[in-house]
């Protein structure tokens, strides 16, 4: 998962009263996240395109196909670099939604994620065959509680995908 603010990945290790811990990727030390902290699962991320999204791990395998499972572009290329490379690996990626600043952490995530051999798309693949997934079945989502006790709602967008703005509520509350 992704934390703003935070630098690199992190796996979720246990839930707390107000926080999720979590542990770095890299570095393994664990840390806390609390629930103003915006928190994005990598399966939940997905980048624009001129006609739908694709998800950061179909991205991926499309990064690692390119590259031939190796290291790429430095993410401290010039824009331009890094725009002219993005689009020989998703030649119709929305460049007015997708921004540089996006591109610098998906080589960031590739890097860390095939340093640490975490990018298996062969195996996901025969399982992704063979495990169909049961379409009556409810699927299980985590929610953490705020201060007040209430539920925050789970981010629906990656950080690579805007969300619209929320409304400003007007009139009096009863």
């Amino acid at each position: 998962m992704a934390i703003s603010g935070k630098p690199g990945l992190f796996k979720f290790v246990s839930q707390g009263k107000n926080s999720m811990i979590v542990e770095d990727l890299e570095t393994h030390q664990r840390t806390s996240a609390f629930a103003t902290s915006k928190i994005n699962a990598l399966d939940d991320i997905a980048v624009y395109t001129d006609k739908e999204e694709i998800a950061l791990r179909d991205v991926l395998r499309k990064v690692f196909d390119n590259e031939e499972g190796k290291e790429m572009v430095s993410p401290k290329s010039t824009p331009e670099e890094l725009k002219t490379w993005f689009a020989t690996v998703l030649p119709n990626y929305d460049r007015g939604r997708v921004y540089v600043s996006d591109i610098k952490k998906i080589i960031k995530w590739y890097h860390l994620l095939l340093k640490l051999d975490m990018l298996h798309f062969d195996e996901e693949e025969k399982t992704d065959n063979q495990d169909q997934p049961d379409k009556d079945k409810p699927v299980e989502k985590t929610e953490m509680k705020t201060k007040t006790g209430k539920a925050k709602p789970k981010a629906e967008d990656g950080g690579i995908t805007k969300s619209k703005p929320k409304p400003k509520e007007t009139g009096k509350k009863a």
